[in-house]
């Protein structure tokens, strides 16, 4: 009996994502994940169940990479928080990977959010997909709003503002540029609306 092929999951999944950044879901078919991982249809059919199961799984792997990086970007002393806001949005509005293992990208559409590329185009119609990739915003929102309360406790954005919406403000700012970014816009124009996002928290006035 023939021995069962091996591989390397993390490799295959991997690549798998890139291909999915690049092309989309409906735009990727078992033919070219089989091209861009190395595995043969019955391979993949055997160990992902289909082009589905692929996903999935990717996007699980995505979530597992994802961690508690941005939670420790983010973490540190309260007199360095906003600091600390304002560069996580600079990083996150022009693609930049917060993990080392992040996968690179060939363009600007393809950097970003994995999770929410997938679920802005199947999530509707896909539970799967929708509960992951809500499991990744909520996780980064909680990272963000830990952020906005330090810089409350420091006296530099105004305490009785709510941590969460301000959260969900840079966050929608953030996977919007997404699509601003996809659509060709330059570097400098992400940079303005980051700033401009960044001007909108409701900052305590020093004497």
């Amino acid at each position: 009996m023939a021995r069962p092929r091996t591989f390397d999951r993390d490799h295959v999944l991997h690549a798998a994502e890139r291909q999915f950044r690049e092309s989309g879901y409906n735009g990727t078919s078992v033919d070219d994940i089989s091209a861009a991982t190395g595995l043969g249809r019955g391979s993949l059919y055997a160990a992902f169940d289909g082009k589905h199961g692929v996903l999935v799984q990717a996007m699980a792997g995505y979530f597992d990479r994802l961690g508690n990086v941005p939670a420790k970007v983010l973490a540190g002393p309260d007199d360095g928080a906003l600091e600390r806001l304002h560069g996580y949005l600079l990083r996150a509005v022009h693609g930049v990977p917060l993990a080392d293992d992040v996968p690179p990208a060939s363009d600007r559409a393809a950097a970003a959010c994995f999770a929410g590329k997938m679920a802005l185009e199947i999530g509707a119609s896909d539970a799967e997909v929708q509960r992951i990739a809500a499991e990744c915003f909520s996780m980064l929102v909680m990272a963000v709003a830990e952020c906005v309360r330090a810089a409350q406790r420091n006296g530099d954005i105004d305490p009785d503002a709510d941590a969460e919406d301000l959260a969900y403000l840079l966050l929608t700012v953030i996977r919007g540029t997404d699509v601003v970014g996809a659509y060709g816009h330059s570097p400098a124009r992400l940079t303005q609306i980051a700033e401009s996002a960044f001007a909108l928290l409701p900052r305590v006035s020093r004497r």
